[in-house]
This record gives C-alpha cells, structure tokens and sequence, in this order.
C-alpha cells in the first residue's frame, strides 16, 4: 500500500523509520520530510500547512493512508479534506483537533463531563486573570488559547511570574491571536507523565507510555521547550494507575468528544500529572508527542500499519499491540540558544560513526542536506534514540552516540532519565 507521512521533524522520521519495516508498505511518501526520512521515503516538497496541496498530492499519488505527525495541519483541517476524497487519514477532524487547538474548549471539556484536571478560569483581559492568579497564591500556570509550538504554557512560582506571563500574552500580545484569550489554572503538583491511545472514536487501543523533559536545563530547570528527551517505560505508572486512568480520563474523554458531535479518530496524547489526589488531566495533544513519539517507535514489536488503519476502520475492538521489553531513551540535541534565538546552517560530523553504537537509531528533526553535509536547519535538531535492559543502559548508549557527534553549536542536556535512573539504582 501506498502511505503519505505529512511533517518533517523528528516525530516524523522515527514514523517514517517504523512505517517503513511495514511489510504492507509498496511506497512511502512524506511532505515535507527531511534528510533522515528521505534514506527510508520519497520526500515531496509541500509543507506541512498546505493542507490544500497535501490532499491533492494524496489523491494524484493514489495514497491508501495518510498519517499526519504535527498538529497544526489537523487544527487546518487537513482530515476533513482526506475524508472528503475518499482517503483513510490517522488525525482527527478540525473541530476535534480543538481538543488541542484551543485550550479553552479543552478545558470547558473536562468541566462539563467531570473529568480530573486543576481549578481554572478562562479571560480575555489582564486585570481579572491576574486577580484569579491572586486567588490562586500565584503558583499557576498560564496557558495560551491557542497552539503556540509548545511555548504556550508558562509555569509560575509566584504572583510576579504570573503577573509577567499574562502581561506578555494580553497586554504584550508576544504570542499575537494564539494568546488572545489565555486559561489560567491551579499549578498542580506530582510527577508528570504522558499516555498514548489510538482510538476510533468510540473504542482506545492503549500504547506504551513515556515521561519528557520539557525544560532546557539539567535539573528541570529554565524555560520550557518543545521537549529536550524523553524514555519509556516509566517507573511512575504500573497496571493499576493505567487502569484507572483509562477509565477516568481517556475513555471518558472519548465519550465527551462523541456525545459533542466531534468523534475523535488518531491517536490520543493526554499530559497527566500524578498528584496526591489522584491523576489528573493537563491538557490532552491529537498527535504523538515528540520527542516520545521516537521512544514508543523503538518500543513498538507489531506492525504499526494494521493498527492505523483498524482506528481508520473503525475497528480497534479487540485491537492489541506488543511491544519490547526494553527501556527506550532519546536526548534532544538542540542549537545553542534554543528556545530563544539560535543559528542555523552550522554543520554537523559524526552521524554515521555514533550510529554504529548497537542499539542506537539518530532520527533528524531540524537538519537540512547542503553538498554532501547536514547541516542544523532548526531549534531541535537532532534525537538520538538507544534501546537498553533498563532506562540506564539506554541512556548510557545514548549519551555514548552523542559524543561521537560534532557539532560545537549544539547542545543537549545530559541527565534524560535521571527518575528512572535512580528508581533503578534503589532497587539494587
């Protein structure tokens, strides 16, 4: 069958990577991909937000299945165009992407069917948000309404950060539109994980679950980023916890979305944080997430095509997926000065020989292909993934690979993993 990938970072290479193991696979495209996906597809240069020109391409390419990786092309409405051709697509349609795209339906959502998440409040001016803040002691996190490219959360500590966030994103304007509106909520304490269903709008299939990094610094410190690591399994959830999160948040959501006339189809990417009262939702993503996306990959034994196409079908019933015992692990290396300003075109040696490392995959998210050389064409620009027997043998391969790569304007943290690494180290 034919498949069309629609991104090109490196959520969307490692899909590629396991799409192409698919024995079902005759010819795999992908818009607009990037050097790394093109050793395994036949790269088409048409953005990922053209969403008009990426369903012409599906229907003139006679594609069988789309499998879009960002948010922003579901938030266009790119799943709605497929489906109106004719053609099966893994992503919600437009108004169910808003599960995503607006932080104020989502969190309306879960109000309106009891779903666990922080005490919040919607606002459109400063003046009344900064009172809730207030009322809240200052320790809450301020969220745009819209997407912002994972910089639309910010975590406060006190009332003067609270007061800072919402000056730049309604008074300052620093997000434009997306900011425009902005949902201020409790700062909810415990350890933070994240949960991957694919569903077919009534029936989930659970996938393996993972935890990130999303500051920039060693520590959990400094801003947040689109995500600096990430690995899988985590110690943070066993068989039990799963089992209740799955009835008190993912399949109640699935049900929310379907009562609401907007059925959800894809995969289901809820951020939890586990508090003492229980888990509780933060905010649900209608794609995987990257960097986790790499570490469920490596994870993944069965063939991903059947599982897209049953939550296509409609089929997920009795839908399982198996996956490797191992531990998965992947380090984001990102240019310096990310996620502030950073250069590009800077090169990059070392690739091949830190692939040679057994048990590790290098997926490209921010590169480009200039006269033989990679070249850093982005914020996160490289992952380098390792599979391990414990998150401390993936992570010291990992690392391994890492320093193998020359790249002098790059940069990575070096302590992904450091929960599961020293769950690990208490048991011995």
């Amino acid at each position: 069958m034919r498949v069309l990938l629609v991104g090109g970072g490196g959520r969307e290479h490692a899909l590629a990577w396991k799409l192409a193991q698919s024995p079902r696979l005759s010819r795999l495209y992908a818009a607009p991909g990037n050097p790394g996906i093109a050793r395994v597809a036949e790269c088409v240069a048409v953005r990922a937000e053209a969403v008009g020109e990426l369903a012409a391409l599906a229907e003139r390419e006679r594609v069988d299945l789309v499998v879009v990786g960002p948010e922003v092309p579901l938030a266009l409405g790119l799943a709605d165009l497929l489906t109106g051709r004719g053609i099966p697509v893994v992503g919600p349609t437009r108004n169910a992407a808003e599960l995503e795209s607006s932080k104020i339906f989502a969190k309306s959502l879960f109000a309106r069917h009891r779903i666990p998440t922080a005490r919040f409040a919607t606002f459109e001016e400063a003046k009344p948000a900064r009172a809730f803040a207030r009322d809240l002691g200052g320790r809450v996190v301020v969220k745009a309404d819209g997407l912002a490219a994972g910089k639309g959360a910010i975590v406060c500590a006190d009332l003067a950060e609270a007061d800072r966030a919402l000056g730049d994103l309604l008074d300052r304007r620093t997000l434009g539109e997306a900011g425009a509106r902005v949902v201020v909520e409790e700062r909810l304490e415990g350890e933070e994980v994240s949960v991957f269903v694919l569903t077919d709008g009534e029936r989930v299939c659970p996938l393996a679950v993972a935890q990130d990094h999303k500051t920039v610094l060693d520590g959990d410190r400094g801003p947040n980023t689109g995500g600096m690591g990430a690995y899988s399994p985590t110690p943070a959830l066993d068989d039990h916890l799963m089992a209740e999160i799955r009835e008190r948040i993912i399949e109640p959501t699935v049900r929310a979305m379907a009562a609401e006339g907007r059925p959800f189809q894809g995969v289901l990417y809820a951020g939890l944080m586990l508090t003492a009262a229980g888990p509780q939702v933060m905010e649900y993503n209608v794609r995987f997430g990257d960097p986790e996306c790499q570490v469920l990959m490596l994870r993944m034994m069965s063939d991903i095509v059947p599982a897209f196409l049953a939550a296509c079908d409609e089929q997920l019933k009795s839908f399982d997926l198996r996956w490797y015992p191992e531990s998965a692990l992947t380090v984001v290396m990102a240019a310096r000065g990310y996620p502030g300003d950073y250069q590009k075109g800077t090169r990059i040696e070392g690739l091949d020989e830190a692939a040679k490392i057994e048990s590790v995959e290098i997926f490209h998210a921010g590169t480009v292909a200039s006269d033989g050389a990679i070249l850093a064409n982005g914020g996160r620009v490289l992952n380098v993934c390792a599979l391990g027997k414990t998150v401390t043998e993936a992570q010291a391969r990992a690392y391994q690979a890492v320093d193998r790569i020359n790249w002098p304007e790059g940069f990575c943290r070096r302590d992904i993993g450091w929960q599961a690494v020293e769950a690990e180290k208490a048991k011995i």
